[in-house]
């Protein structure tokens, strides 16, 4: 059995896996909130001196990789380790250059950094860095791209839901062009800090009945009015009291996300969304009420293990 560990470093969130390469199957997985932020910032507290800088990061993965050995009936000594995400970035172990695009969906043409084992460290490391056009960047979306099972050679584009939502436009099996939204970051800032914090209220309700409506509703007057004067429907929603908060919640969701989401009405191309369960439910929702009924989901945890396993097998089949 082919096996290596599998490292998503996010902005906020860590995540390691042992991953069955054959099989494109987690083993054994951890996770922690330490993203590289907090890890950057902790950093900075030891001194800022860039000498020890990779080092300390390699010794948040070695605790990381004590509490999946604890996981593991197999031991993890020696396994090759891809990571991917934001430890390519400024803020992370090592800044690599971005990948110009185009890149091939099969990953042959990513940006890596290969690091040799070392007496304090006994795992072979791939670094993933991040792909840009001449006005954008990302990081992490690249890996779980290429986990995506893309048959055809049709114009086709990706939607990945989060703080920057990314649109990525694949044409001839190649990633040509891709569109940050910051939809979630707004969502956060408008639901939480601003004055229609006061008019929403979250829950973990499904996305059904009232909840639904209002949804839909947000979608539907994202096409119709400006964002800005939307934004203050919320407000006045609650204060003539034509909707609950709740309602609320979920209509500020839906002006948001049609906002990101109307550019892709009457496209002729398919779609497919690359998220967790509830992200796909509100997208694919969004997309069916602007009229897109043929939409595609992947589940984004999939793809990127997939995408290391591509990674895996492109190194020599594992031999790095």
């Amino acid at each position: 059995m082919h096996t290596f560990l599998s490292c998503d470093w996010g902005t906020s969130t860590f995540r390691l896996r042992s991953v069955n390469a054959d099989t494109q199957s987690v083993i054994s997985e951890v996770t922690t909130h330490q993203g590289i932020a907090e890890t950057y910032a902790l950093w900075k507290q030891e001194g800022h001196d860039e000498r020890n800088r990779f080092s300390f990061y390699q010794s948040f993965i070695e605790n990381q990789l004590a509490r999946l050995q604890e996981q593991s009936t197999d031991s993890l000594f020696h396994l090759p380790l891809i990571i991917s995400g934001m430890a390519s970035s400024n803020m992370g172990m090592v800044e690599l250059p971005y990948k110009e695009l185009p890149f091939a969906m099969d990953g042959s043409d990513l940006e890596l950094k290969k690091v040799k084992t070392t007496e304090c460290f006994q795992h072979e490391m791939v670094l993933i860095s991040g792909a840009k056009t001449s006005n954008d960047v990302m990081r992490g979306e690249e890996i779980q791209l290429i986990g995506c099972d893309l048959k055809s050679n049709a114009e086709h584009i990706y939607i990945f839901p989060g703080t920057h939502s990314k649109h990525v436009t694949v044409i001839n099996q190649r990633a040509g062009d891709f569109k940050t939204y910051m939809t979630g970051e707004f969502f956060h800032l408008l639901s939480m800090q601003s004055i229609l914090s006061k008019s929403v209220q979250g829950n973990n309700h499904a996305l059904i009945g009232d909840l639904l409506k209002s949804f839909e509703d947000g979608v539907t007057q994202s096409v119709h009015n400006n964002l800005l004067h939307n934004a203050f429907l919320v407000r006045t929603n609650q204060v003539l009291g034509n909707l609950s908060m709740e309602e609320n919640y979920f209509y500020l969701s839906g002006l948001l996300i049609g906002t990101e989401l109307k550019a892709l009405v009457d496209r002729p191309v398919e779609l497919t969304v690359v998220g967790n369960e509830l992200m796909q439910h509100f997208y694919v929702s969004a997309l069916k009420k602007l009229g897109m009924t043929n939409v595609n989901v992947v589940d984004v945890d999939k793809a990127l293990v997939k995408g290391h396993c591509k990674v895996y097998h492109l190194l020599n089949g594992g031999i790095l």
